[in-house]
């Protein structure tokens, strides 16, 4: 029983907790960047290069021509897909530059949380500073 016990104790840690939930949200935000990439961002660079399909360029190592990628592994021919390594750069700047995004936000957020809780500095009293006036006066006169 201590194992099971152990277990589940290790399982219901707050950081493992924690990790799941961040797992099952970048999972989701996976899927929206990759419908950002696909939907929104690949559509305008391949007006701006005029129809360019990236996952469709690839370069046949067996040195034949082939009309497509489709036709290339129906051949069975060893190709190097380099457009589905563009588009993956290209995906892999999105995520980077929405992380950003929410880091910056994130941080941002939290140096004005710290600003309101800080409390403003606390000057002497008008007593305490009377007292030292006194201080000083008893000190200058014999």
């Amino acid at each position: 029983m201590g194992f099971l016990k152990d277990f589940r104790t290790f399982l219901f840690q707050k950081d493992i907790v924690m990790l799941a939930t961040a797992v099952v949200i970048g999972a989701a935000f996976n899927k929206i960047v990759t419908s950002v990439v696909n939907d929104v961002i690949m559509p305008i660079i391949g007006v701006l290069t005029g129809g360019i399909d990236f996952t469709q360029k690839f370069i046949s190592l067996d040195g034949k021509a082939y009309a497509s990628l489709d036709a290339a592994k129906e051949a069975e021919a060893a190709v190097i897909t380099y457009g589905n390594l563009i588009q993956a750069i290209i995906y892999f700047i999105i995520i980077g530059f929405f992380i950003f995004l929410v880091l910056r936000s994130y941080e941002k957020t939290k140096k004005k949380e710290n600003v309101e809780e800080a409390p403003a500095p606390k000057g002497p009293t008008q007593e305490e500073i009377l007292l030292e006036i006194r201080d000083e006066l008893r000190k200058q006169t014999p």
